[in-house]
């Protein structure tokens, strides 16, 4: 009785030391996720913002020639921002041409649409072709997010699952051990009762 008291006892403590480790994975999961969800909202934020500048000077037709200068600068600084942050990201949602692209237009905002277009760009503004890589970019950023989100919901019922699957486990454990604890000390005190009966 006492040997299987202790199996108990060391099955109980694995369980929560199973339990423990479970909760500080899930911790460093959560964090995570906060911190990943926490950029790619900003980003969809600043992304949103200069689609919405760009967006009302090439909704009418004009091109970013008609752009207040520090506009355009701050689109070139969130794109450029973007491209840096989430460069993993937009490897393979964006072409090498599209990246060349926008990283031309980082460099020099103003003069980017000064330049004579070569012969593909003559067909496509390209004001227009910067706003199709921010929206490209915004709609990667809304795919990663919304992944991001769904794999975060999946971890933590996974989580709760196995957290309640422990518990139980554990409040099964110490209840055994508490049973026999009592049955060994019922043993004990019948022993000694009877010792005490064999010397009177």
């Amino acid at each position: 009785l006492g040997t299987e008291i202790k199996n108990l006892e060391k099955e109980v403590a694995k369980n929560q030391e199973a339990l423990d480790e479970a909760i500080a994975i899930r911790e460093k999961q959560a964090a995570e996720f906060n911190e990943e969800e926490k950029d790619l909202l900003g980003s969809l934020s600043a992304l949103k913002a200069a689609l919405t500048v760009l967006g009302k000077h090439h909704g009418d037709g004009e091109s970013f020639l008609q752009l207040p200068s520090v506009h355009t600068k701050a689109i070139a600084a969130t794109l450029e921002r973007e491209l840096l942050r989430h460069r993993d990201i937009l490897r393979s949602a964006l072409t090498p041409s599209q990246r060349r692209m926008a990283l031309s237009f980082v460099q020099a905002p103003e003069e980017y649409f000064d330049a004579v277009p070569t012969f593909q760009q003559s067909y496509a503004p390209q004001s227009g072709e910067i706003f199709g890589i921010l929206g490209q970019m915004k709609e990667t950023f809304e795919a990663n997010l919304a992944s991001a989100q769904k794999e975060e919901e999946a971890n933590q019922k996974a989580f709760e699952d196995l957290k309640a699957a422990k518990q139980e486990e554990i409040t099964s454990g110490t209840e055994q051990v508490e049973k026999k604890s009592e049955q060994l000390a019922d043993t004990d005190e019948k022993n000694a009762q009877a010792k005490t009966d064999i010397q009177d």
